[in-house]
């Protein structure tokens, strides 16, 4: 990957997320409206750059976006259930895997951060839904698990997840998920690799 090639990337995704195709959905043969951009992971800082020029542009042509940032997220959950100063607190005291599967549970993406997105998006009237800060939460959040709990959530506006990684598709294995091009995340099929979307 390239600087050339995320920016001939940036200008096709704006064009899809622009089209009326893509906004009304159709073409997706009775499938989720889920999409998938990945991208190399060195280019974090260059794609989220991207994202905000891509939300501006989307703005200007009357398209709105709401962006849900994973990581974001998981600190508003954290302070609003009054939890984020006792998690510091004892972070430094627990083994790295007890602190990993404590914010785990309590990040449970059926139990918490489904209904939560739901919430916010439920007098929502923007267009599309971009799913950020992936690699942030990387591995008490994993992605594959996020996707599942939202097919429910979302089925009514296209949603769009930044990657950093891969999102491998193959007739033998299907397509899966490799996140920060080397964890293997899972499996998730139910999603369109946004960069072969036509315009």
């Amino acid at each position: 990957m390239t600087v050339a090639l995320l920016a001939e990337q940036e200008e096709h995704i704006f064009n899809v997320l622009r089209s009326d195709r893509f906004l009304k959905m159709e073409g997706l043969a009775n499938e989720l409206p889920f999409f998938i951009y990945p991208y190399a992971p060195e280019y974090a800082i260059e794609v989220s750059e991207a994202i905000k020029r891509i939300k501006n542009k989307l703005t200007e042509s009357g398209i709105s976006v709401t962006e849900i940032n994973l990581f974001d997220l998981a600190l508003d959950i954290f302070e609003a259930s009054g939890d984020l100063e006792e998690i510091l607190d004892i972070e430094p005291s627990l083994p790295k895997r007890d602190f990993k599967e404590m914010l785990k549970a309590i990040l449970s993406p059926q139990d918490c951060l489904a209904p939560e997105i739901a919430r916010r998006l439920e007098n929502d009237e923007s267009n599309i839904v971009f799913l950020t800060g992936v690699g942030e939460v990387f591995p008490f959040i994993r992605s594959h698990n996020v996707l599942n709990n939202l097919q429910s959530v979302i089925p009514n506006k296209p949603l769009l997840m930044f990657f950093p990684g891969r999102y491998q598709q193959s007739d033998s294995l299907g397509s899966s998920l490799v996140l920060f091009d080397r964890m293997y995340d899972d499996r998730y099929y139910r999603a369109k690799d946004i960069r072969d979307q036509e315009v």
